[in-house]
């Protein structure tokens, strides 16, 4: 049994997480967010309204706390603050294990450039002797983002992305067709991160999550397998993208939960910039500690999860 503390509880990834571990019934869970308390709180989760800028109240609040999971989004987050707050009142706390608000590797989003500064900061507290023991959870992308606009998980939201499976289209880089892609599926993600929180050793700073590693040119050829025909491919130029121009008779729609919906549409040339040229220089290509220090755990192949996401479907 391990006394859990999940900040940003609220969030589509911590609901999906959370959900696994409240399913072991091992944990006493705390839930913090700046959110009322929700009708449906699952059983045995205790939610608490945090004040992230109040860090002696955090500290009383993290007392017999052994891991803590932060979901904080760096968009919501200026200067990160809050998760600094965060920080400093689990090592006051005398919390064991922390996980930043990192679950991804996308460092070339310019939305999740706080997660680099989270990392930073997290090194200089544990430079001159550990004082937390944090480990960067990394599952590269959820392959149920392909089965959009269909739901192949309870919480995350499946959004159009520029490879789009539902219309058989696709905008890649121009000689990016061999860049690599960590995709995982939202479960095993899950699944994984509950038996890290379980496990007895030292966890790795670097937490790699990997399902499969496929490149652009694959993952697209999966995806004509599994709709039953060929892509539309539009190319773009990397130095086009790296001016900020984005020459395709299309964009995807990045209606994610985290976006405001009025800044949906001014930001999905830059969303589909930043994840091309993010592929192309390895950004997406994932770590498999995790795989190793669970070697028990078998991981679903993302072909046999689009095929059956996408069997029947118009």
């Amino acid at each position: 049994m391990v006394n859990i503390a999940v900040a940003g509880g609220s969030g589509n990834v911590a609901k999906e997480i959370l959900d696994v571990l409240v399913a072991t019934g091992k944990h006493q869970i705390v839930l913090l967010s700046r959110k009322e308390v929700p009708a449906n709180l699952a059983q045995g989760v205790t939610w608490i309204k945090a004040n992230y800028d109040d860090t002696e109240g955090l500290v009383e609040v993290l007392q017999g706390v052994h891991t803590l999971l932060c979901f904080i989004t760096p968009q919501s987050d200026p200067g990160n603050s809050s998760q600094k707050n965060l920080i400093d009142a689990a090592i006051k706390a005398g919390v064991k294990r922390y996980a930043p608000s990192e679950w991804a590797t996308f460092d070339y989003m310019p939305w999740y450039a706080g997660k680099g500064e989270v990392r930073e900061y997290l090194h200089e507290l544990n430079r001159s002797k550990k004082v937390l023991e944090y480990c960067l959870f990394q599952p590269g992308m959820f392959v149920n983002y392909y089965t959009a606009p269909y739901k192949t998980s309870k919480h995350v939201h499946p959004f159009q992305n520029q490879i789009d499976f539902n219309n058989r289209r696709a905008i890649v880089l121009e000689g990016g067709e061999d860049s690599p892609i960590g995709l995982v599926t939202v479960r095993d993600f899950c699944n994984v991160v509950a038996r890290a929180v379980e496990y007895e050793d030292v966890w790795p700073i670097i937490g790699g999550i990997r399902g499969e590693e496929l490149t652009v040119a694959q993952l697209i050829a999966v995806g004509e397998k599994v709709r039953g025909g060929p892509f539309t491919i539009e190319k773009m130029k990397a130095e086009d993208l790296q001016a900020g121009v984005v020459k395709s008779t299309w964009l995807p729609k990045v209606d994610h939960p985290a976006i405001p919906p009025e800044q949906v549409d001014a930001l999905s040339a830059s969303f589909v910039s930043g994840v091309l040229l993010g592929m192309s220089a390895g950004a997406f290509r994932v770590s498999d500690e995790w795989n190793r220090l669970l070697p028990e755990y078998e991981m679903t192949g993302a072909e046999d999860f689009l095929a059956d996401a996408w069997r029947c479907k118009p």
